[in-house]
């Protein structure tokens, strides 16, 4: 076998999925360099209002990168059953139409994204002081859809064949190629937010030309031409696995929306605030994506292989990890995360004060929480894992009936508070609906070992 695939299906569940999951979560904090050196660039040159612009921002770009990372990551589930079970036959046909159907949803996704901007930004009731900044941000972002659909293919599918570390290299190459260009392009150029995006447009075509060399060198990938003839019912399989994500991002990305509208009706401190906390987020998810990612390949690895012994066992394992790495995360932020905020704030002192304190007020409570949330993440990836998307899916719905219900009625009631009670609200409501279809899963698992 070759060196850069790993097969899941044999050895310690827990050593295999913490081992697996470290380069991921390098790869995580390289991310999270980046977007805190991104945001300082930001704040630092451009000021408080340039800041509160890219907030208004923030979760229309998740929600279109978060479709993209859908749409790959539902392709990459199928990858990884076929190789589990080792129908390296079919394998070849799942690449070679998986690779069709990405370049088909670039071209309509990038047309999409690019018209739909002003429409969001609207939607958001950006303050007119910083829509156009926003604006500007979005356009040069999404014109790099391509690149990052290459990079989000090439680690997907790296991922499903077991490996962790090229995605980890990747990673590396695009956190030190953004944060030379973002040096380069805003302060040194003077091209503004523009030269942000330009700059992580570069850095994820090149991470994702990185993958896809890697793939090529992959022993068990033999793609021939007759492998891109359609397979009847194959292109259905690959969106069904897709689309459930897809609707499952958007719906958390929607509700995010609506709580950004919300909070631009206050000042400039919350909205700085509000962004300053959000750059910090993926510090507390950075671990549960990476147990995530991790829990996709090895339940969908052992599904395949029909390795039911060890799929119980991984959960387990997975959800103790996970919890455990919650804790530890919670408490740095708990001691740190004051100082983290402040980093980013920078103007008028009374208002940079009162947002620092808005900051890490909301920061403190996600930390104290933020088990609930690895544990959604850890699910939502086990039921993946099994080819279950519907669920997870729901799981977004539940997300955002509960930011709904916080954004629009509880804030007649307790204000600011509603809107910072939103974002845990959501987590357990997706809680609830996952717990419930993991613990159905197994149950039939367990029925069917039974039987045998």
């Amino acid at each position: 076998m070759s060196a850069k695939t790993k097969v899941m299906t044999e050895g310690n569940p827990a050593k295999i999925i913490f081992f697996f999951s470290l380069p991921l979560m390098a790869a995580n904090v390289l991310q999270q360099v980046y977007v805190m050196t991104d945001t300082l660039i930001i704040s630092r040159t451009l000021g408080v209002d340039a800041l509160a612009a890219m907030a208004s921002a923030d979760w229309f770009s998740f929600m279109m990168i978060s479709i993209v990372q859908a749409l790959t990551q539902g392709f990459a589930i199928l990858v990884a059953q076929d190789f589990g079970a080792q129908k390296l036959k079919h394998l070849q046909k799942t690449l070679a139409t998986s690779l069709k159907l990405t370049i088909i949803f670039t071209i309509l996704l990038t047309i999409i994204s690019v018209l739909s901007i002003q429409p969001m930004l609207n939607l958001q009731h950006t303050p007119s002081s910083i829509a156009p900044i926003a604006y500007e941000y979005l356009y040069y972002l999404f014109l790099g859809v391509p690149a990052f659909m290459l990079f989000n293919f090439g680690s997907a599918i790296l991922r499903a064949f077991g490996n962790a570390k090229s995605p980890m290299i990747a990673m590396v190459v695009s956190t030190i190629v953004n944060i030379g260009l973002d040096i380069l392009f805003v302060p040194i150029l003077g091209w503004g937010v523009k030269g942000a995006a330009i700059a992580t447009v570069i850095a994820q075509l090149l991470s994702g030309l990185f993958c896809i060399y890697v793939i090529k060198g992959v022993d068990v990938i033999f793609i021939k031409k007759e492998d891109f003839k359609r397979e009847k019912g194959l292109d259905e399989e690959l969106i069904k696995l897709s689309w459930p994500l897809i609707l499952q991002n958007l719906t958390i990305a929607i509700g995010g929306i609506f709580v950004t509208s919300k909070v631009n009706e206050f000042d400039i401190a919350h909205i700085a605030g509000f962004t300053a906390m959000n750059k910090l987020f993926g510090i507390l998810e950075l671990a549960a994506i990476a147990y995530g990612y991790s829990m996709i390949t090895y339940i969908a690895q052992n599904y395949g292989a029909k390795r039911n012994d060890r799929l119980r066992s991984g959960v387990k394992a997975s959800i103790i990890l996970g919890v455990l790495t919650a804790f530890m995360i919670g408490v740095f932020l708990i001691l740190f995360g004051n100082q983290l905020i402040g980093m980013f704030l920078v103007g008028e002192a009374s208002v940079v004060s009162e947002a620092q304190f808005i900051g890490y007020d909301m920061l403190r409570l996600f930390a104290y929480l933020l088990s609930i949330l690895y544990v959604l993440i850890i699910i939502r990836s086990i039921l993946q894992g099994f080819g279950d998307t519907l669920m997870p899916m729901l799981s977004g719905v539940a997300e955002l009936i509960a930011r709904l219900f916080f954004v629009f009625v509880m804030t007649r009631f307790i204000g600011w508070e509603a809107l910072k009670w939103s974002e845990p609200a959501a987590w357990i409501a997706a809680d609830i609906v996952l717990i419930g279809s993991l613990l159905r899963i197994l149950k039939q698992i367990d029925q069917k070992a039974s039987e045998i």
